[in-house]
């Protein structure tokens, strides 16, 4: 009965180190499209496979839209992008019914949502009645249309890019569609390095045509169930509550964290100790994603004088490691 048991311990971490070993091709391949920002890439895959949105904040043409396409492309999943204006419909992105005479029927004709990756590109842009509606889809991963409640496909990710508040023509996003986002993510500008090769290579337009599926949905699917059987011990619950609690406490931020936060951030630690070959979540992978994962979700005190991040990570290094 022990060489049995031992046996299928063996086996089960033989998959996971197979699937570790999978994951890092996705990345290192994608990382042939974002040249210089693998760390950035990385933590979009964790993202992704804890099931969750990814916000990205950066100015225009750093290559958001880029590592959008890319993920798509070579994790097989359908795309589709829209472009967030201040004069988008909530109609533009979900769809409308549209009479058609042979049919003698109204005939509904699905919008750019209906994809397993939807890039809301620009997404501060747009009015209050189109968020509403991304809202409801990135939550219920369903829309609403006429009274018809239609599922979206599975698995569906939002991936928006945002552009800085001081830039013209942009609105701050609620922070009920904030707390949607399970990461926020800067690439920022290149070193000089993956600069040079980004202007004496291909044009990453056309690398991204020559990308291959690494895995099929239902693959992917299929890790993202395991996600759930990544082990969290008690003391490491407690050193996660003991974050959450001080965000609540008003001695570090105005509004803290949300019991959503919490269950998310614990999702994507998981997610970080698959893909890196481990059967159970570390303090480390709780740090390593403290600040991309809960910094968009916080309002720091006005007398503190930092930012939401800053005041996060401060937060973090006082907190004591179990």
């Amino acid at each position: 009965m022990l060489r049995t048991d031992q046996n299928q311990a063996s086996a089960q971490s033989a998959s996971t180190v197979l699937r570790a070993t999978q994951i890092t091709q996705l990345v290192d391949q994608v990382s042939t499209i974002i040249v210089g920002k693998r760390e950035q890439v990385t933590l979009s895959v964790i993202c992704l496979l804890a099931g969750g949105h990814l916000l990205i904040e950066d100015i225009p043409g750093v290559g958001k839209t880029t590592l959008s396409q890319a993920l798509a492309r070579c994790l097989g999943l359908s795309f589709s992008r829209i472009q967030f204006t201040a004069d988008l419909l909530p109609s533009d992105l979900i769809g409308v019914s549209v009479y058609e005479r042979q049919r003698e029927a109204f005939v509904f004709h699905p919008g750019p949502v209906f994809a397993q990756v939807l890039l809301a590109d620009e997404i501060n842009r747009a009015g209050p009645r189109t968020q509403s509606a991304l809202l409801e889809a990135m939550e219920e991963r369903q829309v609403s249309v006429e009274g018809e409640t239609r599922p979206l496909p599975s698995p569906f990710f939002v991936i928006a890019t945002q552009n800085p508040s001081e830039q013209l023509g942009t609105h701050p996003l609620p922070e009920s569609q904030l707390d949607r986002f399970a990461m926020r993510l800067s690439l920022g500008y290149p070193d000089p390095v993956a600069e040079r090769a980004l202007l004496t290579g291909q044009d990453r337009r056309e690398a991204i045509g020559h990308l291959q599926p690494l895995m099929s949905p239902q693959e992917w699917a299929g890790w993202q169930a395991k996600v759930g059987e990544i082990h969290v011990a008690d003391a490491l619950l407690d050193y996660l509550q003991t974050l959450l609690t001080a965000t609540r406490d008003g001695q570090w931020f105005a509004q803290g964290l949300s019991p959503r936060a919490g269950l998310s951030l614990l999702k994507l630690a998981r997610a970080r100790a698959l893909i890196l070959g481990r059967s159970h979540v570390s303090p480390e992978d709780i740090q390593t994603l403290w600040v991309p994962a809960v910094a968009h979700r916080l309002v720091p005190l006005p007398q503190s004088g930092r930012s939401a991040a800053a005041q996060a990570r401060a937060l973090l290094e006082s907190t004591q490691v179990p």
